[in-house]
């Protein structure tokens, strides 16, 4: 098998660094072992005629396997776990929970905690942030004490075994791991703190960190200054 090529950015602001979707699949690939390639994108190309073929939506990461392009990070995690058997627990039953663990991730944990980002970072000068939060955080909270009683004391969420499910879940839930919303579930700071400590996710992150290279265009300067981020 040739390596699988992989997009990224080569620059995003530093509140992003380390949040970057392209974070999940190299932390996939980094748990089955299977060495990759990255094609670093500057800002803004992502939006040209040569990333649209490869993701209509002009964003990161998409996934090139030979003549296999993909595109959205749930996908090409799974794709990942399908090709090396891997990530997935071999009894069909526990298999299909581990996927339907992917889609709760990013379907039903993830959106809330978008709009909060939102609201706080990419729309925080627009007069309906503010009185959104109290809702926004009101949802969060409650998808987390949800989330939080189904996992109990339990390792992961399938057990004992790591699953993609844990994979995508953990991404999500390290969104806010900074900010205080895991503070009233101390099994789900477990929970992060364990998949943060896995060599494979260690590797990844050092590897995404490592490849911001580049410069922010020029449209974006005044909005960082703004924000209080350096360019």
């Amino acid at each position: 098998m040739n390596k699988p090529i992989i997009t990224a950015f080569d620059w995003v602001p530093p509140f992003a660094r380390g949040q970057v979707r392209d974070l999940r699949v190299r932390w996939a690939l980094e748990e089955v072992g299977q060495p990759y390639d990255v094609l670093y994108l500057a800002q803004g190309s992502q939006r040209h005629p040569p990333h649209r073929a490869r993701q209509p939506f002009g964003q990161v990461p998409t996934y090139q396997e030979g003549d296999l392009t993909l595109f959205e990070s749930g996908a090409i995690v799974l794709h990942i776990a399908d090709r090396h058997g891997k990530l997935l627990p071999t009894d069909p039953a526990a298999r299909s929970r581990a996927i339907e663990w992917m889609f709760a991730a990013l379907n039903t944990v993830e959106p809330p905690i978008m709009d909060h980002a939102i609201a706080t970072l990419f729309e925080a000068d627009a007069p309906w942030s503010k009185p959104r939060l109290p809702s926004v955080n009101a949802r969060i909270d409650g998808r987390l004490g949800e989330l939080s009683d189904r996992l109990g004391d339990d390792t992961w969420l399938e057990g004992d075994t790591f699953t993609a499910g844990d994979l995508l879940m953990v991404s999500v839930l390290r969104i806010v791991a900074g900010d205080g919303h895991l503070d009233a579930y101390p099994n789900l700071q477990a929970y992060v703190e364990r998949g943060t400590a896995r060599p494979a996710f260690e590797r990844a992150l050092a590897d995404q960190l490592a490849g911001f290279t580049g410069q922010p265009p020029a449209e974006l300067r005044a909005w960082l200054e703004k924000m209080g981020e350096a360019a």
